[in-house]
């Protein structure tokens, strides 16, 4: 029989289990009152109240101000490849009842909202493609390589864990084939009927902004007997063919990146549409909107990033302002605009007020007609509003 492990004690201040017990996945550094030596980071303690209380269990890093990851609620729980097979169960089963059957682009688990904190696994049809964003979670790369193909038997699993927040946690970058195959160029996968290339190696993100799907679904419906609509920072072109087959007369798509053109004008002929009624245009979407004479009927503004860190917020909240109040200028009389916000620093309401703020200056009178995020196959938890990275609005002016 095996024995079940002793995880190192970390105690909580007093008072500062409330946090816990509301059910935010993070505590902080400053909530610490005794933390054992010599512990790696990454390492799975157990977390205490000042009485002694076993609270939860969680990663331990003490090199960023997250302190602990929660993991599990259960102090007495064993985190193990059972631990873990068990989460990606539950994963599955949200996953057949929230994503549409004729999709086979999805997001698979999704850290915290998931209970799984630092892994994000994105599925491109038989592709399976790995992010790991923790010291913790990076401990149980093999396992989770191994739980997968038991699971899901994917063609290949390949990882891209990238980024400010590993570099965060002391680790570097990652990235290439796990298991099966060699990865193909593109993996094409299906969206509610139409059809994408993936460019799962060098694509934005994992290869695909899956978090999107309901905003595409949305836009395409708003298309119907729009005039013109611009696509602006289009990536690979994903409102564009929506917005196409939603019926929009003319789709321009702007994009500062050749290679999110390319793949663009790729994903524009997998659907039967034709570049020479919907123009894909490299070209900074700034300069763009500042030059063009041309007017929309509808506009999605999909940003990068402005801000990865709260450092940022103020370069980004004047990014933000700019780019929006060029896209308001260019819109018609009661246009729609499709803005967003991908900055995880910056929350819903500093991204209304500055939106507020471009509305205001451009001398439009802007009308919120929906809030907007991410799918269901992204879920968070309500107690951790940080997990709701991507914001956006849906507005008439």
């Amino acid at each position: 029989m095996t024995k079940k492990p002793v995880y190192p004690v970390v105690t909580l201040k007093a008072g500062r289990e409330d946090s816990l017990r509301r059910g935010h996945p993070w505590l902080f550094s400053g909530a610490l009152a005794r933390i054992p030596e010599g512990l790696d980071p990454g390492e799975v303690v157990t977390v205490a109240s000042a009485s002694g209380d076993a609270l939860a269990l969680g990663f331990y890093n003490p090199q960023t101000d997250i302190a602990i990851r929660i993991l599990t609620r259960d102090g007495q729980a064993v985190i193990d490849a059972a631990f873990w097979r068990e989460r990606l169960q539950s994963a599955l089963a949200l996953r057949h009842r929230v994503v549409p059957a004729d999709t086979t682009g999805y997001r698979l688990v999704n850290a915290e909202g998931d209970g799984v904190p630092g892994l994000v696994v994105d599925r491109y049809d038989r592709w399976l493609v790995l992010s790991l964003a923790t010291a913790g979670m990076d401990r149980f790369r093999e396992d989770w390589v191994r739980i997968l193909e038991e699971a899901l038997a994917p063609d290949g699993i390949y990882e891209r864990s990238e980024g400010a927040a590993r570099r965060r946690e002391g680790l570097s970058d990652r990235s290439g084939v796990l298991a099966g195959a060699a990865l193909p160029e593109v993996v094409p996968i299906a969206e509610n009927g139409f059809s994408f290339a993936v460019d799962i190696a060098a694509g934005q993100k994992t290869g695909f902004f899956l978090d999107q799907r309901p905003n595409r679904e949305l836009s395409g419906r708003l298309a119907a007997g729009a005039g013109c609509m611009l696509n602006a920072f289009a990536y690979s072109g994903g409102f564009s063919v929506y917005g196409i087959r939603g019926g929009a007369g003319r789709v321009v798509s702007v994009d500062i990146s050749e290679r999110a053109t390319a793949l663009a004008k790729r994903n524009l002929a997998l659907n039967g549409l034709s570049e020479e009624t919907h123009p894909v245009l490299t070209a900074d979407v700034f300069k763009y909107l500042r030059e063009t004479d041309e007017t929309f009927d509808l506009i999605v503004l999909d940003p990068p990033a402005f801000a990865r860190g709260r450092k940022d917020l103020a370069r980004a909240a004047r990014g933000y302002k700019d780019i929006n109040l060029q896209a308001m200028r260019r819109l018609t009389a009661g246009g729609l605009l499709l803005t967003f916000s991908c900055s995880n620093p910056l929350d819903q309401e500093l991204f209304e007020k500055i939106v507020l703020g471009a509305a205001r200056d451009a001398g439009r009178t802007a009308r919120v007609l929906q809030r907007l995020g991410p799918g269901g196959d992204h879920p968070t938890d309500l107690g951790h509003p940080e997990g709701r990275y991507l914001k956006g609005l849906l507005l008439c002016l």
